[in-house]
């Protein structure tokens, strides 16, 4: 498999990532919803093979192609399993043009400080190990907040960037995936604090810098107006594929920090993020 072709495919496509990753948990219920109720089968080895059976028809759908979906993320018994004989997630690749993806957590635990972490993963190298072998592209992750309490979203985002650390060890592509719920009172704070962790992992993960450093040679030479319009295009453009809070916690470091390389003074192009990022409702997307 061609892992830049399958970059180039995530980066670029237009579509979305289908979630095909039901666990044991919710496996009977999405069954049931297909039409198949749980007195059709008895044990799990006769559920898990109803599902992948089901997983493999949505596959091979003429709909389900590289075009509209860009990725699909899988069980590892989907992963383990087989389409037509093939590996399901070369299948994938090579057949539908679409980007294997693994879940790797385990479920989450007991709820704390209003969220519930991952459950530990002592095998998760050998997970990583084996989805490599068998063409994994990236992975998925999933935590949940259901309060705004800043220790408790500090937690979550510790635990995934510490994951995604391991993950990226492995040459795999992560999905951190703090969920909000969306029904709290205080969900719009819960949101904020995350963001703010967020913004912070992700300057002490070294990826503020590496995009500073990346990113600075190509506007060194830019008179002081067009490195600020840079810098508004830029954020304006992000959100339209994201919310303009969570571009403006992921550009201000980074407009901050291409100040500092330069040598100029970072507050014009501080002030470019923060109004760029209120612009977002300027343009027909919103």
């Amino acid at each position: 498999m061609s892992k830049d072709q399958q970059k180039q495919q995530i980066a670029a496509g237009k579509g979305f990532i289908a979630a095909l990753d039901q666990s044991g948990g919710s496996t009977p219920k999405a069954l049931k919803l297909y039409g198949i109720s749980e007195d059709a089968y008895s044990g799990e080895a006769e559920m898990y093979g109803l599902i992948h059976d089901m997983r493999a028809r949505i596959i091979k759908s003429p709909a389900f192609t590289g075009d509209k979906v860009v990725g699909a993320i899988l069980f590892e018994r989907t992963m383990d399993g087989e389409i037509d004989g093939i590996p399901t997630a070369q299948y994938l690749w090579e057949k539908r043009h679409v980007v294997p993806f693994l879940k790797v957590d385990k479920g989450l635990a007991d709820e704390k400080d209003g969220v519930q972490v991952m459950k530990p993963m002592p095998d998760l190298d050998a997970l990583l190990e084996k989805g490599v072998s068998k063409g994994i592209f990236g992975t998925k992750m999933r935590s949940v907040i259901s309060a705004a309490n800043p220790a408790g979203v500090k937690a979550v985002v510790a635990q995934q960037f510490e994951v995604g650390r391991q993950i990226l060890g492995h040459g795999l592509v992560p999905i951190i995936e703090p969920e909000v719920t969306i029904s709290i009172a205080d969900k719009a704070e819960a949101e904020s604090l995350l963001l703010a962790e967020i913004g912070a992992a992700l300057d002490a993960s070294g990826a503020v810098a590496m995009v500073v450093k990346a990113v600075a040679p190509l506007m060194e030479s830019l008179p002081a107006p067009l490195l600020i319009w840079s810098i508004f295009l830029l954020t304006s453009v992000m959100t339209e594929m994201v919310s303009n809070n969570a571009v403006a916690v992921v550009v201000t470091p980074i407009a901050i920090g291409l100040a500092n390389e330069l040598g100029i003074d970072p507050r014009p192009l501080v002030v470019a993020v923060m109004v760029a990022a209120s612009c977002s409702f300027a343009t027909p997307i919103g």
